[in-house]
């Protein structure tokens, strides 16, 4: 089984995730930022990853520590979850519309992490989530899970439907570059490892 249960707590927050790459879309996420969590259970069902997240962050300052924080330990558990990465596809991309969006994700999961972040939002937030934190979260990711990530809003006049197409862009992505191909032997690499 492709899973993991990473733990992180310092004195701004305390994180625990637990990661199983081959479920069924299956989430239980408290983050405390509503719409944060509407964003990980749209990741989650739609990237068939079954995940339970639950953090506690020092919120009375912001949402800063708590988004960025729970970036950091899920890519940690997708690099743990993925272990040697043999037989996978490595590579995977996804343009999802929603409605009014269109976003755009792609992923190299060759171990060298890269992160480009191309979305602009036009409310300061979306219901208790600073739009400037989902820039923060992605780029959290992609360094702890090593991976490269490029993600391009393509259209879109709703932050709503901006912020939602991303989320699930990047879980089929995710769900494309982690999943199995036959004709793979050992890794997708010519150098031998990932």
């Amino acid at each position: 089984m492709r899973s993991a249960e990473v733990t992180r707590k310092t004195k701004e927050t305390e994180i625990d995730v637990k990661l199983d790459m081959d479920g069924t879309g299956v989430s239980d996420v408290a983050t405390g930022i509503g719409f944060f969590d509407h964003m990980l259970e749209g990741f989650s069902k739609h990237g068939f990853f079954d995940l339970m997240i639950t953090t506690k962050g020092d919120l009375e300052v912001d949402g800063h520590h708590s988004v960025e924080d729970t970036g950091i330990v899920l890519g940690k558990a997708i690099k743990e979850a993925l272990g040697d990465k043999k037989g996978i596809k490595r590579f995977g991309y996804f343009i999802l519309p929603m409605d009014d969006a269109l976003a755009l994700c792609a992923i190299d999961l060759g171990g060298r992490p890269y992160f480009s972040f191309e979305a602009e939002f036009d409310a300061p937030m979306i219901g208790d989530l600073d739009t400037q934190l989902i820039r923060e979260f992605f780029y959290a990711v992609s360094y702890t899970a090593e991976m490269n990530l490029h993600i391009r809003l393509l259209s879109g006049i709703n932050d709503h439907h901006k912020a939602e197409a991303i989320f699930k862009a990047f879980g089929k992505a995710l769900d494309e570059a982690s999943g199995f191909d036959e004709r793979v032997n050992g890794v997708l690499s010519t150098k031998g490892a990932l």
